[in-house]
């Protein structure tokens, strides 16, 4: 029996396996919220199946998304990371990618963990959505507007709310699977 999906999967195998065991499970560990903050800001402007197609090598280059590490990055490493023709190449969003695990350290100092922050905003549990239509799915909305505004008034960087919506659907604080699609139930 064929399972029902959101449309955006599409039949790559790549893009099934991240829908199916990944978008929208509720994620708690700061290093891998970190890794799809890092991912969500390299996507902008761009299709989520390139930078997943890119997943494992940006792991690599960005020391598998430690954050002390990526943290204190300095030029050299910057131009390294520029060279690296396995990932994509783009020196503001890198620079970003510093700030924002500077950013994490900061916030892990606050709040303990990046992950007690962040799951603040939806009073630690999913928003759960109902939509019947792929085209009822927003792309941002009040809640990653606020999330936005309070990360860059924190010094973030390459996090506008429509990049905010997306790493709160990747990450879980938002239940965006369709109601047909077998993953919306059980993510309830």
């Amino acid at each position: 029996m064929n399972k029902k999906r959101c449309h955006w999967c599409g039949n790559d195998p790549q893009y099934i396996s991240y829908h199916d065991n990944e978008w929208g499970v509720p994620l708690h560990d700061d290093q891998a919220l970190f890794e799809f903050l890092v991912l969500e800001s390299f996507q902008a402007g761009l299709s989520w199946i390139t930078v997943l197609r890119k997943r494992e090598d940006f792991r690599e280059a960005f020391d598998f998304f430690d954050i002390e590490k990526v943290s204190h990055y300095a030029e050299a490493k910057i131009q390294s990371l520029m060279d690296n023709e396995k990932i994509i190449r783009n020196r503001p969003k890198i620079e970003a990618a510093i700030n924002n695990a500077q950013k994490v350290l900061e916030i892990q100092n606050e709040f303990y963990s990046f992950d007690s922050f962040l799951w603040e905003n939806v009073d630690g549990k999913p928003i759960q959505n109902t939509n019947t239509d792929a085209s009822e799915v927003s792309n941002k909305t009040e809640l990653s507007e606020k999330l936005s505004k309070d990360l860059k008034k924190r010094g973030f960087k390459f996090i506008g709310p429509t990049t905010a919506y997306a790493f709160m659907q990747a990450v879980g604080m938002v239940n965006d699977h369709v109601e047909e699609c077998f993953r919306n139930e059980e993510l309830q």
